[in-house]
Parts: C-alpha cells; structure tokens; sequence
C-alpha cells in the first residue's frame, strides 16, 4: 500500500499563522534513522508452531453394535405410546425383525461411510459378549496404531449398570448378558473412540475414565515392583487417546417423542443436515416459512458433496458454522485434536455440537470426553437458522414450477463481517470469529478472490495472524490453490505465502514436495509482474532453498540461477537485495549451483551491487559472494582464481560507511579462511616471526640522537571519575569488549599496490579466550615494540621469507581483517578479532613442535601502511572504559621534565619485557587512594589478553574455542531482512499517523523548535550590547577540547576531550586518540550526537544524554588515511604552539541536515564527502596543500565548499565547476566560516587574530579587522552578528560586525574570581546569545546577554 508523500510532511493542523511559518522542520531530512540503525539486526524470536498434525491419525475400523432385539422392549425402560420408533430412519415394525435388525445395520454402515468411505466396516447385530470380544481384537488387530471405532446402539437392552457394564444377549437371546467397560477397553485397545447411544450413557463414560485411572495406577505399580503379580501379565493399554461421545446424562432417559427418531443422537452424529431440517420444521419459527412441510424436507435437491445444489451448499454452510463454533469456543490445542487430526473424528464432533443444540431441547444433555464448553447458545447458530430459512423458502417454487435455485448470501455476509473486523477494528481485539469461514470459502471460485484478498490483509496484521490462520487449518487450501493457473490470483498468493514463510520456514519441504516452488519460480521470471511481488516471489525461493537441499536441487533445475541474475539490476532495492541473498542461499554447500553460478559469470554480475546507494542489497551482494567462496568442495585452479577475484573484489569495501555491510565482509572473509586456513596460518607466521627478528628495543623512554621520532611514553591511565559511569559501557557499545588493542591500519581506497610495514595485532574478543588456555605459550606485545616496528620498514626481509608471497591475494585479505579488528564498530571489530584469533591460535598450534615460535619473546604483527594512523588502541577494562589522557605530545620529542605521568597524577609503571611462559596470570593493580578505580595496565601484554576483569572467563570458555570458526559466523541480516515480510506492510507507518504517539511528539518538538526560534529572535532584535554575564561553570576532568549547544534542548551543552562529557559516556576511540569534532544530526527532532576523532573514526550516538544508556547507533573509518606525521598524540601543557610545525588538525566535519551530506578531513590531503543516506562517500575533493585543514564550512545550496589550511591559506571551491580560489593569512586558519544567506560571505581567522571577510565570487578581502593576538578559537553567531575570540593570554573578546569589542572576558564570577584559562575552545549557541567556553584550566563556563531567570 502507497503512503501519501505529503502525510509526512504536512504541518500540524490548528496552529496559528506564525507558528505555521514556522514548521520548516517538516520538510528536514532525517539521518541514520533508518531500520537499519533503530534496532539490533537479528531475525524475530522464532514462534513455537503448534498448527502441524505431528500425529494425524485416521479411523481405519468401524465396529458397530447394535442391541435392538426388535419387538421386546428392555424390562427397565417404560416407553410411551405413541413412541419414538425410527432406527436409522427406518421404522423396525414395517418388517419382519431379522430383517429390519440386517436393514438399520447396513443403514447405518452407508450413514457413516458418507463420512469415512475408507474404514473397514464390521457389523455386529444383537451379539453375545464372545462375538463383541472377537469383532474388537480383531479390529485393533488389523488397526496396528490407528484408531477404532466403536458404535454402541442399547435400544434393545437394559441401561448400563453403576458398575461400568452394558448389556449384550446370550445365544438364545434368553438372558441379557453385562459386558464390562474394563474388558471392552482391554480389547479395543488405543487409540479408540466410542459413541454410546442409550439412555443414562453419562454412567458408561464416568465408568470408563475410572478403570483408565485404575489401569494407570496398575502401570505405576508394575513399573516400581518386578515382582507384583501384575508384572507378570501382558501390560493393560493406556487409554490415553480414547474419546466418547454419548447420548445422554447418567441420570438422563432419551427422548420418546414420536415426531423424532428412536436414535436421535445417532442422527445428529451421522445425517446432520436431514435431522436439522426436521428439527427445524418443527420449531415454531418454521410457521413463517409458508408451504414447507416434512414430506417437502425429503425432495430437497442435490447431493451432499454438491455445493451447488441446494443440499450440499446446505451441508458446506452447517460445516462452516460448525467449525466455527468450535473454533471460537475450544481451547485451540483441543481444537486441533479433535477437528484437525482425524476426518471421521471431526465430522463427528461437528455433528455433535448439532446434537447438543437438539437434544438440550428435550432435556438430553450429550456428553463428550473430552468434555467441551457448551456450544448450543452460540450466536453462529442463528446464521444456520436463516441459512435453512432462506433455502426452505425457494423449496415450493423449486419442486412445483422449476426455478431456479438462487444461492445463500451467507458466505459472502461473513466475508462484508470479516471485512468490517478488518477495517474498524482496535489494535487489541479478539481474533475474528468468521477466520474458519474465510477457509472454507476458499474452495468457492465465486468467492474466492475476495476471501484470499481478506486473508492476505488478515495475515499483514503480523506473526500472530498468520499462527491463528494456520491453527484454523489454512496450510492445505493455499497449497493446494498453487496448481491453480489464475493469473488474478498470482498477486494474493505470492502475498499470503510470503507471510507464512516468514513465520514458519519449515513449510519449505511442503511447498517442493508439492511442486509449489515451480509457481513462484514463473512469478520471478515474469516481466509483467509488479516489483513487489517478484520481491515476494523471491523471498519465498530464497527461504525454500535456505539450508534444504532437496529445495536447493529442485530450484537449481528450476533455473533459479538465471532468472536471479536477470533481475539484479531492477531499480526496486528490495527486489535487488533478496534476489542477492537467494543467490547467496540457493550455492550455499551447493557446489553444483555454485558452478552454474560461475558458467553464468554470476560473481561479476553481483559485483554492481557492491556499489549500490542502498546499504542493505550491498550487504547482501556481500552475503552472497561470500557464501560463493564458502562451498567447502575441492579446489581446483580455476575455482580458487574465482575465489581470489571475489576475495579482491570485497576488499574494496573494507572503508564502507555502513556497519552491517563491513559485519558482513568480515563473515564473507572468514568463508575465504576457512577454505584457505592453512595459507592464511603461513601468512599469520610470517609477521609473528617477522616481528620475533626485531632487537628488543631499550626499556629507557628517551630518544636516540638524531632521531626525532619519540618513543611511546608510559601508557598512563587518567584517574576515572567513578566505577559508576563506567558500568553501561559494555551495553553501550553493544556487548563489545572496549579492551580491543589492535595497530590502527589503513588501506587505500582504490586497491591499488600499497607499501605496508608491519603494525601489530593484540588481538582480544569475548569469543578467543581460549587462547590463553593452559597449554598456550604466552605472547607479549610492549608498546617499544610496536614504536620500533612503526618505525622499521621490513617489507623486504617479509617478502624474503619462504612461504606465501608478501603480495599475495593471502596477504591483502589478512590485512583488511587486521584492518576491520580495528573497526570503530564494535560488532564489527569483534567478528574481525574471532577470524584472527582462530587463524593465529591454529598457526602457533601447527607450527609448535617445530619450535618456530619462541613464547618468552614471539610477538604477533599486522602489516600497517607507512601512512598509517600508527596508534595503538591499548585495551582497557570493559565495565571500566579507559578514560581519555590529556597528556601525550603529538609528532615531537617528550618535553623534559614533564611526562604523562604528572600531568595526570598517576605513577607509571617501569616497561618491562621479562615475561615467561610460566608468568601466573596477569591481575590488575589498583591506583592510589586518591584513584581507586583505575585500572594500571602492564606495559607487556599478553596477546590475546582480555584485559581487566575478563580473566574469570577464559577457563570456562576454553574448550569450545578451537572450532569455533568452523562454526560459520552469521550477522543475522538475512532473517533481520526477513522480518519486513512478517510485520504488517499494508499498515499506516506510526510517524505518518496523525493521531499516533510518535507524530505527537514530533509535533510538539517542531513547536518547541519554533519557540526557540521566535523567542532568541526577539532578544536578538533588541540589540546585544553586553554578552559577559556567566550563567554556569564547571571543572571537567580533563581540558575541553570541543563544546557544543543543543540547537534546541534548553542549556544542553556537551564538553568533550578524549570522550568525557559532564555526565559524561565513553566514546569507545582508541587510546591517544581525541575526539577533534562533534556535531548533532536531526537536532531538531531525534538527536544524534556525531564525535570525530584524529585517527579518522566518526562514531554517532543515540540516548547520549542518558549516562546510563547511550546507544552507538553507526560508526565508520571516515577518513583512512590520516597522516602519522600529523597525528597528535596530545596536547602540549600550553595550548599555543606554533601549530603549522606540530600538526595535529586531528579531524574536522561540516553537516548539512538539509542534503544530508557530511564534510570530513583533517589531517589528509582531501575533503571528503559522505551521503549519510546512502552511507558511501561521494567525492574527494583534493586540497592541493600540503597541509592539514583545520576548519570546514560548505553551503549545498551554492555547491561551495570553504576550507582553511595550516600553512594559513583559505580555499573554497565550486563542487559542480570544480573551481579553486586561494587566499591566504599566512598562519595557521582557526576558522572558516560561510555564512548561508544566498550572497553570505565567507569570515576566516588565523591565529595572528587577523579576521576576514570574502565575497566567494571575488578573491579579494571585503574587510579585515585585527582582533586578538594569540588566537586559538573563535565562533560566529548565525543570528546575532557576533563574535567571539578566545586567546592563548586567557581572556575573551565578543565582537560584533563593525569590530567593535562588546565584552572582555577575563575572570571567573565571584568575589577574588581567579583568572581564567588559556581558551581551547568556544561555541555559540545557534539562536539564544549565550557563549560556551572551555579553557586549560579544566574549566567549562557558559556566558549569555541577559540574566538568567530565576
């Protein structure tokens, strides 16, 4: 169903002019609030599917007994005169005895074959007790495990006895005989069903349930004791299974009167729809139906399996209405036993209820056991009652003058009330009664387009409608509705079995052993159909071969293949998407499709979808070509080409911005490892002893003479604010250990030859502890190692190595797991770090005996780029994230005297490089008093550590991690990609429903927004002459490096420096890594908070104001290749520092809400461009510089993009024209900013406090003003025309647009206020005049125009 476009963005009815005006938001773009990042990808919980028969049975033997001894009435039992006569609609009197006993037998044989014409029928007329022992064992004999009959007619004896008997004759018919219940269930045996047609028959089941409890008991006991006499006998049946149907009450006689006949109960049970109508006829209503009489009721024309003839659409409606009832009144698993396992069972009960509503009547209460609910009252009942009325109507004109016969509207009222329950429902309802009728008007082509059209809405309703639809039996007619060649209803059915498979996947083998995958595969393969049901269509081949061989063989000959192929290109996403995921599935272990995959170049073709806008069919082109290399069949040379080429062709993604398709490439690239383990073991032994030759490094923290390069300080942690904050970090990051220490690396987007030198890999993951078991020598990775390897290119000596060639396909791959180990997402560094640990735990295992591998000084590397971000992201404690330090210099040598350690307060622990084999396992030592929460690492790691808290685990979870990589690794995407077929489709959206709770809170944001607004407007227009009043301040933990308003939130503010916040979360980015940039998306309706940090990682957050809960919502490499000679570890004591000699951008971003585009760079030579619709870059636009960009601004609407530079140049260029214009301050470019009015400026400042204003279109400078020496930041007020400078000299200067200072700021409010702090950063808030500044001093403060109300 098609959603109105403008529903979505249409303002809220009822507001006033102004505030109309106001509702631009409306029209705003959302960002990263797609499925995709709102819920965790995994398939729905699996409901327990109780509609199939796990045991359908059939009534293969009818007995059938009848007492009657016609012409003697039973001694106990006074009957009327007249009185009722008829057996089997025959009336005994009319003929000789004998013959009437042999007539009603064969009569009532013919009443029951009409509903089981297959059993074997066996009569026994006036027997003695040994003829009804013989006729019962040999029909349980014959039966084996079916079920049997018995029908019971005691006219013609006494009533059953108290003490479980009913009577039988002796030989000469002298004597009535009691027969015992006990031995009767001895001899038919389990399971059975009995109908008792006497009077007090309630006494016959009472007894019967007794002696099954006796015969229990009897079990029991020959169970516990070998020895009781009753172990020695053959075991008694268990009557578990039995059901009984009976007349009558214990204390009830059957009804004599003579209008009705003698087996009334008989009647009902086996020609339901003759005893009904004479039922009906002689009620009182049946007056005002003229002309019909008794005599009429028995020319009614038509048989009963006709339902075209008056008679059996009479019998199709009493069976819909039966079923009904029942359906409606039972409990659904009794339901299913008594009307869905056995036919002859199911008639029979259906009959039943008639019988109940009958024989109440005339004080005769039936009995059943099990025992059902009263049904007679229900309201199903009066639409029989108009039904007979409707049809007894048209008799006279039918019989006597030959009309026509007009059909009942019954069917197709019931579906106008379905359709009503569909349409004017409330979310929390019953189910629809009429759900059983909707089955049964299947079988009708009149009614059966609208009937599959209301149950496929039915079915939208969720997983819970379409479980109901099958509890009522629906499975058999939609299959069967498969062989039907109607292309009217090709649409519906595509539809409904979408939904079923969606919810129950075992109907699978159902639909092959019926051919029915042959339906859909026509679907698929025809052009005229919609998009969306060749989606549908492909859904459904993609579960039928999803794990099934026998479906994957059967849609492999069905060519499924080809057909796939030919649609891969379809412009409906979804339709691309699960046509890649049923490639995927239909060569998954199949190596026959495989290679008709490879004869059709399918690989290749599947690599456009690699590039595909949408995420999700990215994600599965991915799934599929990894499935591709993942058949575990020989290889030959040619395969293992393919596999190469696929291998090369994924890597390509390793830089993707959407998370789900790099957990993707990961689980693609562990099939490739699996196929290849043991080049994959060499590569992995290569940089393990590459790294094992380097000369252990000095444990001295100094530098060498002459080399400027700083060896790595001491891995200071700084002190954590309280265990407390930390406790939700493992939830916000999604179960992922923060402690990930793995060598940052980088590739080249292009794939082109890269020139790698070896990082290092300490890698650690929930899933590889194993790898510290017991017999596991240990490996030590300490941070001079991995200095020394940064610093040591080894390409040669690695290429020198015998084995695998250093630039093999083996080589590159690894290298993109080492790469992915690294990834901002933890899921996705997770997965990455399993692949890794299994591959590096089977490489020390195979090659031990060998003593390859030294464990007192073996450690492990990853190649790394010499352009690589050269961090390492030192593991931390996971419920205790490590904080970020202010205290590591960036690209210069330490400063004397000053090291990390006292900036931070903390004692460093000495490098040590003395591990052995034998070292107990490593334990974290507390801190000082003064921090007792923080964690001290060891300078020597253990490779595989888990770090902090995590030891506990890894004896127990030991043993099962040699394998686990053999277990395929999944994302879950493809049953996450399923759920859309199981969640109702055809239903509003909650956001488009104007009444829903989720629109209602989107409209009151969008006001609140427009208050904002029109309140900071009002204070602006009165003119801003003063902007120093301090309204709050802070001391942080650590110095603010970015501050940033909510545009809307009242006073939300954040202040951010190496993840930290007020009521700060940990931002997940590696140590010695800062977050540079921060921005909200959405910020006018769900916010998101975007962090860059310097190594190039974007992370963004949900919930970030709730400490105990903030959600990542993506995270991706937004730049990959930041500069290691630019890369800040820290900064300096001093904010001010000749920054164009340092470096240390770190990373910059500009966001346009409105396109939805992201502005990136830094420390690189490009501007990067990233859709964050599509989730992939869109363009890199080169600098031309050879400096780092330290500030962007861009306005879509002109297509400009302004960047200010290091070396102090400022260059904007036209995307579209591709156009460089270049100005320069000639200092480091603090700002630059683009104003948005359609002829705005662009304002830049350098740190000499030179501010200029351009016109794009002209190099030249509008206007300068000098502002103040020293200047580290500076921001514009959107609105206000203002501002503001912070120094480096501690002070701040707002300024408006003529240059004119309006405040000076240099001390903190208060009596004897102390001065304020070197500036490191300041923002505006985007409408209200109030100022954020942080400062060197830890201080955060805000400053606003006017004082606060209080």
């Amino acid at each position: 169903m098609k959603m109105d476009a403008e529903l979505l963005h249409s303002p809220v009815v009822g507001l006033s002019e102004e505030e109309e005006a106001d509702m631009s938001d409306w029209n705003l773009p959302l960002a990263f609030m797609k499925k995709r990042h709102l819920e965790k990808i995994e398939g729905s919980k699996a409901l327990a599917q109780s509609w199939r028969m796990k045991d359908r049975m059939k009534t293969v033997s009818v007995a059938l007994v009848l007492c009657l001894n016609v012409g003697v009435d039973p001694p106990d039992v006074v009957k009327t005169s007249p009185c009722a006569r008829l057996e089997c609609w025959i009336d005994p009197l009319s003929m000789s005895p004998q013959k009437a006993l042999e007539t009603i037998g064969a009569n009532l044989q013919k009443q029951y074959e009409n509903w089981q014409p297959r059993a074997r029928y066996k009569q026994s007329l006036d027997p003695t007790v040994d003829e009804v022992k013989k006729l019962c064992t040999s029909l349980r004999r014959n039966a084996k495990e079916e079920r049997v009959l018995f029908h019971y007619n005691g006219h013609g004896v006494p009533r059953p006895t108290v003490n479980g008997e009913i009577w039988v004759f002796n030989k000469n018919y002298t004597q009535y005989i009691p027969l015992s219940i006990y031995d009767l269930q001895t001899w038919m045996g389990s399971p059975s069903i009995f109908v008792y047609d006497c009077s007090n028959a309630g006494i016959i089941v009472k007894s019967f349930k007794q002696f099954a409890l006796q015969r229990e008991q009897e079990l029991e006991v020959a169970a516990i004791n070998p020895n009781h006499p009753l172990a020695q006998m053959p075991l008694p049946p268990s009557m578990k299974n039995c059901i009984q149907l009976a007349a009558c009450e214990a204390s009830e006689l059957l009804p004599m009167n003579p209008d009705l006949p003698a087996d009334l109960f008989t009647s009902c049970l086996t020609t339901p729809i003759k005893i009904a109508l004479r039922w009906f006829c002689m009620q009182k209503s049946a007056k005002l139906v003229p002309g019909v009489t008794l005599d009429l009721i028995e020319k009614i024309p038509g048989r009963l399996n006709d339902r075209r003839t008056p008679l059996g659409e009479l019998n199709w409606i009493f069976t819909a209405i039966t079923d009904t009832i029942a359906w409606n009144v039972l409990p659904r698993d009794l339901f299913q036993k008594l009307f869905r396992q056995d036919l002859l069972v199911a008639s029979l009960f259906r009959n039943f209820l008639l019988a109940e509503r009958i024989m109440r009547s005339y004080n005769c209460t039936p009995v059943s056991s099990p025992r059902l609910p009263p049904t007679y009252m229900h309201a199903m009942w009066q639409a029989w009652d108009l039904a007979v009325d409707i049809c007894l109507s048209q008799l006279p004109t039918i019989i006597e003058e030959g009309t026509a016969f007009r059909h009942s509207p019954f069917f197709a009222e019931q579906l106008t009330a379905f359709q009503v329950w569909l349409t004017m429902g409330v979310e929390n309802r019953n189910p629809p009664e009429q759900l059983p009728i909707v089955l049964q008007v299947l079988l009708s082509q009149v009614h059966r387009l609208r009937a599959l059209d209301l149950l496929g809405r039915f079915l939208d309703l969720g997983p819970w409608a379409v479980s109901l639809a099958l509890s009522v039996g629906i499975f058999p007619y939609v299959l069967k509705l498969l062989q039907s060649s109607a292309r009217e209803l090709r649409p519906l059915l595509v539809f409904i079995w979408a939904k079923i498979l969606a919810v129950d996947s075992s109907c699978q083998a159902d639909l092959v052993k019926d051919n029915g995958h042959k339906y859909f595969l026509s679907v698929l393969a025809d052009p005229y159909m919609p998009a969306e049901h060749r989606t549908m269509a492909v859904f459904i081949l993609a579960v039928i071969v999803n794990n099934y061989n026998t479906g994957q063989e059967a849609c492999l000959q069905g060519n499924l293949i080809a057909i796939c192929l030919e649609q891969l290109s379809d412009p409906h996403p979804l339709l691309r998407q699960w046509v890649a995921i049923c490639l995927g599935r239909i060569w998954q272990n199949f190596d026959s499709a495989r290679w008709c995959g490879v004869r059709d170049s399918a690989h290749e073709k599947l690599y456009s979808l690699l590039s595909d806008p949408i995420p999700e069919v990215r994600c599965a082109a991915v799934f599929a070509l990894g499935t591709f290399v993942g058949n575990s069949a020989e290889r030959t040379d040619h395969s293992t080409t393919i596999d190469h080429n696929v291998a090369m062709m994924l890597a390509q993604l390793i830089n993707d911005g959407s998370p789900v398709v790099r957990k993707e490439l990961v689980v693609a690239l562990s099939h490739l490892v699996v196929q290849y383990e043991s080049n994959f073991c060499t590569v992995a032994l290569q940089f393990m002893e590459e790294e094992k030759n380097y000369a252990a490094p000095s444990p001295a923290n100094t530098t060498e003479p002459g080399n400027q390069t700083p060896v790595r300080e001491s891995p200071a942690i700084p002190r954590l604010r309280s265990v407390n904050s930390y406790t939700n970090i493992r939830a916000a990051t999604t179960a992922r250990n923060l402690n990930k220490s793995l060598q940052n690396l980088n590739l080249n987007e292009e794939g082109g030859p890269v020139t790698f030198s070896p990082g290092n890999l300490s890698a650690s993951s929930s899933a590889s502890s194993t790898l510290g078991s017991p017999d596991n020598d240990e490996y030590i990775l300490s941070f001079e190692t991995i200095d020394k390897m940064r610093r040591v290119s080894s390409y040669s000596s690695l290429n020198s190595l015998i084995g695998v060639s250093f630039n093999s396909v083996y080589t590159q791959i690894w290298r993109v797991l080492l790469h992915l180990a690294a990834d901002p997402f933890p899921e996705v560094s997770d997965l990455a770090m399993k692949v890794l640990n299994s591959i590096a735990y089977k490489a020390t295992m195979n090659a031990r005996p060998q003593k390859i591998l030294d464990s007192g000084s073996l450690t492990q590397s990853a190649p790394a780029s010499p352009t690589s971000k050269g961090t390492l992201i030192h593991q931390a404690g996971t419920s205790h994230g490590a904080n970020r330090s202010l205290s590591h210099c960036s690209g210069s040598p330490p400063i004397p005297g000053v090291s990390s350690s006292s900036l931070t307060n903390e004692v460093p622990k000495p490098p040590t490089r003395d591990a052995l084999p034998s070292r107990p396992p490593y334990t974290p030592t507390l801190g000082t008093q003064a921090t007792p929460h923080s964690h001290q690492f060891q300078r020597t790691r253990k490779m595989f550590d888990k770090g902090p808290d995590q030891m506990a685990e890894d004896g127990e979870e030991a043993p099962g991690h040699r394998n686990f990589i053999s277990v395929a690794l999944q994302t879950g995407l493809c049953d996450w990609s399923a759920k859309y077929f199981a969640q109702p489709v055809m239903k509003i959206p909650e956001e488009h429903d104007l009444e829903s709770q989720v629109r209602k809170e989107r409209e009151w944001r969008f006001l609140r927004n427009a208050g904002v607004r029109r309140q900071s407007q009002r204070i602006i227009q009165r003119g801003i002459t003063r902007l120093d009043d301090q309204i709050f301040i802070n001391r942080n933990p650590g110095v603010p490096s970015v501050v940033k308003f909510h545009p809307f939130n009242p006073c939300k503010f954040f202040s951010k420096e190496y993840g930290e916040r007020l009521d700060y979360f940990y931002n997940g980015n590696p140590r010695y890594t800062r977050i540079t940039a921060m921005e909200y998306l959405n910020g006018h309706d769900c916010s998101l908070l975007l962090t860059a940090t310097d190594d190039g990682a974007l992370r963004i957050w949900k919930n970030f104001a709730d400490q105990r809960n903030p959600e990542m919502v993506t995270a991706w490499q937004g730049l990959s290749d930041m500069l290691p000679s630019t890369r800040g570890l820290a900064r300096r004591v001093s904010i001010y520092i000749d920054r164009s000699k340092q470096g240390g951008a770190g990373m910059v971003v500009d966001w346009e809400q409105e396109t939805g585009l992201l502005m990136t760079s830094g420390d690189v030579r490009v501007i990067r461009i990233w859709d964050t619709e599509r989730e992939m870059k869109v363009q890199d636009i080169p600098t031309g510089a050879d400096s780092c960009v330290t500030s962007l601004s861009c306005d879509p609407q002109r297509s400009l993009v302004v960047a200010g530079l290091g070396d102090g140049s400022v260059r904007f260029c036209w995307a579209e024209l591709n156009r460089d214009t270049i100005i320069n301050h000639g200092a480091w470019v603090v700002k630059a900013h683009l104003q948005r009015e359609t002829d705005g400026h662009i304002i830049s400042v350098s740190v000499n406090g030179d501010v200029r204003f351009f016109d794009p279109r002209t190099p030249d400078s509008i206007n300068v003003l000098q502002t103040v020496k020293g200047l580290t930041a500076l921001d514009i007020h959107p609105q206000a025309n203002l501002f503001a400078c912070g120094s480096m000299n501690q002070f701040i200067a707002v300024y408006n647009s003529n240059g004119d200072v309006i405040s000076n700021i240099k001390y903190y409010d208060g009596f004897m206020g102390q001065r304020i702090g070197a500036i490191s950063c300041l923002a505006f808030h985007p409408y209200w005049p109030h100022l954020a500044v942080g400062s060197n001093d830890y201080y955060m403060s805000i400053y606003s125009a006017e004082k606060r109300l209080r």
